[in-house]
């Protein structure tokens, strides 16, 4: 049975889910001022997901991302100074100004990337699992996907794959309702993402990705079985986008009273309630946590735009072709 989370660790969450919320905000309106170029994803609303998955992560283990990935680098401890340089296309960005929004990593923090191909993760992730196993590693890889991805043959072939060799990973589907403007009830056959784990014989779990600590109360049981060589496990978060899928989508697709209902259960505004119920934070603290957010958000957009520009000899680094 998974502990409840303490005091302190609740307060970290809820600070890191305010810190993705500001960051993806102010890269929106980045992209609309033409501060920033090229295309971004967003995760406004999901955060809660992002952050519960990655608190029951160890150290040791390995994350991997899909093209929606800036609340996903931040949960597991990236640097927003580093984050926001590499969107400016700076010299001191994650992937040196090349990658933008969808290639960036940080092997140290075990965080292998975010991914541009829909449902590329799957693969990477299973990949890096097989490789625990052959070294006798006690590392376990969290593989985010979307809904999108799981009608994607990977999805297919590496749940077979980790279920045929028991192999330390776990599958976790950010289900936020649409694949683009697809909308799941008329593209997922049966209308479950999450009852394909038993065609695959693995441990399979559906949960609210809204609420903090059903998630990581879901991802730490999966993560102690993967540990003990009981193979994978496949969860379906339910949660929600309130942006476009993209920069340049004007969401015409979802009902409005749709994203009232969902804006009701807001990941931060929940999380907000419990740390005032349980008395972990005192009323009125959430304005100082936000200002203090805000400036750190700030730092990081300054941060980026004093930093230099790649320098033109090193275009051709890096490149294989």
């Amino acid at each position: 049975m998974t502990k409840q989370l303490s005091a302190s660790k609740l307060r970290s969450a809820y600070q890191r889910m305010l810190l993705i919320r500001e960051f993806e905000l102010r890269v929106e309106r980045l992209f609309l001022a033409g501060k920033i170029t090229g295309t971004a994803h967003l995760c406004i609303g999901q955060e809660a997901t992002a952050v519960g998955a990655a608190m029951a992560l160890r150290k040791s283990d390995a994350l991997t991302s899909t093209h929606r990935g800036h609340g996903h680098f931040l949960a597991r401890g990236g640097n927003p100074d580093r984050i926001m340089a590499e969107l400016y296309g700076k010299r001191s960005g994650y992937s040196g100004g090349r990658g933008g929004s969808q290639f960036m990593a940080d092997y140290r923090l075990g965080y292998l990337g975010a991914n541009g191909i829909t449902g590329g993760s799957l693969s990477l992730a299973t990949g890096v699992a097989l490789a625990a196993r052959l070294q006798n590693s006690s590392r376990v890889t969290l593989c985010f996907f979307g809904d999108g991805a799981s009608n994607q043959g990977s999805f297919h072939e590496c749940l077979n794959m980790a279920a045929l060799w028991q192999l330390p990973v776990i599958f976790l589907c950010e289900n936020n309702g649409y694949a683009m403007s697809m909308p799941v009830a008329r593209s997922i056959a049966g209308g479950s993402i999450v009852n394909r784990a038993q065609a695959y014989g693995m441990a399979g779990e559906e949960t609210d990705g809204n609420d903090l600590e059903m998630v990581y109360r879901a991802v730490t049981d999966a993560r102690r079985r993967a540990a003990k060589g009981d193979g994978p496990s496949l969860i379906e978060c339910h949660t929600y986008r309130y942006c476009g899928h993209s920069r340049g989508d004007p969401c015409v697709y979802r009902a409005p009273a749709e994203t009232v209902s969902w804006r009701k259960r807001d990941p931060i505004q929940r999380m907000r309630r419990i740390l005032l119920t349980r008395g972990v934070m005192a009323p009125g603290e959430h304005r100082l946590l936000m200002q203090e957010t805000r400036r750190r958000v700030q730092q990081s957009v300054a941060y980026a735009e004093a930093d230099a520009w790649p320098k033109a000899a090193s275009l051709t680094e890096g490149v294989f072709a």
